[in-house]
């Protein structure tokens, strides 16, 4: 049986749960669980995604989300699918193009910077590190924290292995219904925790069930704009590919031709020989002494 909930890692699902205008109550508490603080986050303003189309990344599958706190912090939630070896230097890249609006619409008072937090969502591993909830600050090289004005913030899905049975915290149970929600096909398969309020809030609305028409018409028209961009990025990245493989081979038959064309000059082989020898066929190296002859004449 199909499972009847739409993913939260999809671009559907993320906009649906963590960009949620109309009720923020869950991103809201995955928030406070992903900075694992006892302080609740009464208030988020979701703002306008000021990184869109900054990159050609922005098209593929990603749904880049910032928002503001009460208390003035900012955060910035990103949700990457598949391989990203360079994802950190785009976390970098976002969070510093946050932090000089922040200095431009201030007073350059670097004191009275608000803290900024950037989140990362990966599907699949990037750190070396063993832990599936990273937290990095500048640190000197003792592990001294330096500043926690801008902290990074990565969740790597890949490596949550817990047994539902053991699950506990809000981070955990976050991670879980973001690995699991979406092969759920029964109602039995349920944990009990997905009954509380700020969970139960967003299965709602990943349920295809209760979509309405409008609903169901923007999901199908998001997997396509997302179908086409992946597969527009893998035609880009195959003919890339096939680009590079060709300039290669030519440099092999030039490198092969020019070492071809000294041998013949000295005379001192066979081209059956050369041929061996250069592991090309007879047909290629009398192609070449006959350019040798013609360029001579």
């Amino acid at each position: 049986m199909q499972s009847v909930f739409i993913p939260i890692i999809s671009d559907y699902g993320f906009k649906a749960t963590f960009g949620n205008e109309s009720n923020s109550l869950f991103l809201r508490t995955a928030l406070q669980a992903i900075l694992k603080s006892d302080v609740p986050i009464l208030e988020v303003h979701l703002d306008k995604n000021a990184f869109e189309a900054l990159t050609i990344d922005s098209r593929g599958g990603i749904f880049d989300l910032s928002c503001t706190d009460e208390q003035g912090n900012h955060f910035i939630v990103e949700m990457q699918l598949g391989a990203a070896p360079y994802f950190v230097q785009r976390m970098k890249f976002y969070a510093l193009h946050k932090f000089n609006t922040l200095v431009e619409r201030g007073k350059f008072d670097y004191s009275t910077l608000p803290k900024l937090y950037c989140i990362a969502f990966l599907e699949k591993n990037l750190l070396s590190t063993p832990a599936y909830h990273t937290v990095a600050n500048l640190r000197d090289e003792q592990g001294n924290a330096i500043d926690n004005q801008m902290t990074f913030i990565v969740v790597e899905l890949a490596k949550f292995d817990m047994p539902v049975a053991d699950v506990q915290t809000d981070l955990e149970k976050l991670v879980y219904t973001m690995k699991t929600l979406h092969e759920v096909t029964e109602p039995t398969q349920y944990p009990k925790f997905w009954t509380e309020e700020w969970l139960e809030r967003a299965i709602e609305e990943l349920d295809t069930r209760k979509m309405t028409p409008e609903e169901r018409f923007q999901f199908a028209r998001i997997t396509a704009i997302n179908a086409e961009a992946v597969y527009a990025e893998k035609w880009q990245k195959e003919a890339e590919q096939k680009r590079v493989a060709e300039a290669e081979a030519r440099k092999e038959v030039e490198v092969k031709t020019s070492a071809i064309k000294k041998l013949l000059e000295r005379g001192k082989a066979t081209p059956e020989e050369i041929a061996e020898d250069c592991g090309v066929s007879l047909r290629f190296v009398q192609d070449v002494q006959q350019r040798l002859t013609a360029d001579r004449s």
